[in-house]
């Protein structure tokens, strides 16, 4: 039979050390957002001072619309940054700013878990939408026994696609936690941030980080419970 109330329980208890971790960066932001930086550079301009501290001269730094919305597109070569972190002068602002210059910085050197990740988002965004309905449909099928040993196929197929998405997820952990690195001690050796700034910078960078964390350790869980359900039913 299989559990799929266990299954619910462990998305529940995922879903709400997420919101929490979630919760707890949101409070981070705010209150390190009202740590205003002595040197008074915002966003944009602590950006744009990372990029040429590294040599790198084909990024542009932009705005871009929303909120926690910040990202670096190597495909274009853009640092996006928040409306918020693009105008704004606080702690928050500098730590999210020089963040995704640590991603302009990898891909500039060539960072192989950035490379990595990069060749798996075109799989990643066919699979990963339809992965779990396939496990689904292969198990309901393994269950009834409808086609023999084509439903445990079908399911075998979903489960490879969610490893994908699992993959994906685990390798997104070295590349976000190298990128707040080379943030942090950038911060730190140009002097950019007093002491108390950097504190600031640092623990939001840290919070921001677990959100990865915590989806990297949910879709391990997912794909291993997936895995016992279809290679366990055999017995």
């Amino acid at each position: 039979m299989i559990g799929y109330t266990g299954y619910y329980i462990l998305i529940g208890a995922i879903s709400l050390v997420s919101w929490l971790v979630s919760n707890q960066l949101k409070k981070k932001f705010a209150k390190y957002s009202r740590v205003q930086l002595r040197n008074g550079m915002s966003g944009a301009e602590i950006a744009t001072k990372m990029l040429a501290d590294h040599g790198i001269r084909d990024v542009e730094v932009i705005s871009t619309p929303g909120r926690l919305t910040d990202h670096y597109n190597p495909t274009n070569k853009t640092v996006n940054l928040s409306e918020a972190v693009y105008n704004q002068r606080n702690a928050a602002a500098a730590a999210v700013a020089a963040h995704e210059v640590g991603h302009a910085v990898q891909h500039a050197t060539a960072y192989q878990y950035l490379t990595m990740r990069s060749k798996l988002v075109p799989v990643v965004q066919v699979t990963s939408s339809m992965s779990q309905w396939i496990v689904f449909g292969g198990v309901a099928l393994m269950a009834s026994n409808a086609l023999g040993a084509a439903g445990q196929y079908v399911a075998i197929a979903g489960l490879i696609m969610m490893a994908f998405a699992t993959l994906f997820s685990v390798v997104t952990l070295p590349v976000e936690y190298d990128a707040s690195n080379r943030a942090l001690a950038w911060l730190k050796n140009k002097n950019i941030v007093s002491q108390e700034e950097y504190k600031g910078s640092e623990d939001a960078l840290k919070w921001a980080a677990r959100t990865y964390l915590v989806a990297a350790i949910g879709a391990i869980a997912s794909l291993l419970y997936w895995a016992l359900q279809v290679f366990g039913a055999r017995d």
